[in-house]
C-alpha cells in the first residue's frame, strides 16, 4: 500500500514549471495580521479566514475586496495553533488546530462549525492523537475528502501524510505514508483538493504541488507537479475558487504579504 512508496519515487512522474500567474485580488485588512488560511464555502459568498496561535478563536468571513463581513467567536473553542481550514458539501467550516512548533503536543484537535450566520457560536471537536509510528509532529495543512480528514506534516524534504474521519470524539490518526521531495524549501503550509475530486494542491511559499490522476485517496501516486510562483513570501492558505483555479493568502510582513492572490492550474 502507501509505504512502499517512499521507496518507489521513481514510480510516478514529477515535473517542474516556472510561472508568473499569481494576480493579486485584494489586500486583507490590516488587523488580520497572522492569516493562515483560506477556504469557500458551499451556501456562502464569502471567503474564511483564521489567524493561527496566540490570536483570536474567530473566524472571519471576507469579500472579494478584501473587507471583513462576519466576524464569528466560537465560543467553546481555543486557539491553540489553528493552522488550516477545510469544509464539506453541507456547508460546515473545520478548523485545524493541529500547529506544534514545539514538538511537545500530544492532542491535536479539528473543530467543526456549522452555523456561518451568527457572530457567537459552539463547535464539535473532532481530536485526535498520532500513531507511534509517526515521526513528523507539526501540522498546518489539511482537507478533507469524503469521510476523512487528510492531515500533511510540516517537514522538510518529507511530508507525512495521516487521516483521521470526521467522527465527532478521540481518535488515533492513521499513518499512511511518508514520501521525500526532491526540491528544496518543501515545507507544506496549506492544502486543499478540487471540487471534483481529481486534484490536490499542497503549498509552499514560492510554489505549490499539484497532485492528479490518483486513484481513491493514494494522492501521491499518479502525477506530482512542482509550480513555481517567482513570488516568494510567507504564503499559508491555498483553497479551489473551481476545478482549475485557487485562492492564496499570505501572512504580512514588515515589506510583503498580506494579500489574496488568484491563481490559474491551467
Amino acid at each position: 500500500m502507501y509505504q512502499f512508496q517512499k521507496f518507489a519515487m521513481s514510480l510516478f512522474l514529477v515535473t517542474s514549471c516556472h510561472t508568473d500567474r499569481l494576480k493579486t485580488i485584494a489586500k486583507l485588512p490590516d488587523n488580520l495580521k497572522e492569516t493562515s488560511a483560506i477556504e469557500k464555502v458551499v451556501y456562502s459568498d464569502l471567503l474564511w479566514t483564521i489567524e493561527d496561535s496566540g490570536n483570536k478563536n474567530n473566524i472571519y468571513g471576507l469579500d472579494l475586496g478584501g473587507k471583513i463581513v462576519k466576524d464569528i467567536d466560537i465560543s467553546n473553542a481555543d486557539n491553540e495553533d489553528w493552522e488550516d481550514l477545510t469544509s464539506d458539501a453541507s456547508g460546515n467550516l473545520y478548523i485545524g488546530d493541529f500547529g506544534n512548533n514545539s514538538g511537545k503536543r500530544k492532542l491535536f484537535t479539528i473543530y467543526k462549525v456549522s452555523n456561518l450566520d451568527t457572530d457567537k457560536t459552539d463547535a464539535q471537536r473532532i481530536d485526535f492523537k498520532l500513531p507511534k509510528v509517526a515521526k513528523a509532529k507539526d501540522f498546518e495543512a489539511f482537507f478533507l475528502y469524503k469521510a476523512n480528514f487528510y492531515i500533511f506534516s510540516k517537514s522538510n524534504k518529507t511530508v507525512m501524510l495521516l487521516k483521521v474521519p470526521n467522527t465527532p470524539g478521540q481518535h488515533t490518526a492513521t499513518y499512511l505514508t511518508d514520501i521525500k521531495l526532491k526540491e528544496k524549501n518543501t515545507k507544506v503550509t496549506s492544502a486543499a483538493i478540487s471540487p471534483d475530486g481529481k486534484t490536490v494542491v499542497l503549498l509552499n511559499h514560492d510554489k505549490l504541488i499539484r497532485l492528479t490522476h490518483f486513484s481513491e485517496d493514494h494522492f501521491f501516486e499518479g502525477h506530482m507537479e512542482f509550480i513555481h510562483f517567482e513570488h516568494d513570501s510567507q504564503k499559508e492558505g491555498i483553497c479551489f475558487k473551481d476545478n482549475s483555479s485557487v485562492y492564496v493568502t499570505d501572512e504580512r510582513t514588515k515589506k510583503e504579504g498580506g494579500q489574496l492572490y488568484e491563481f490559474s492550474l491551467q
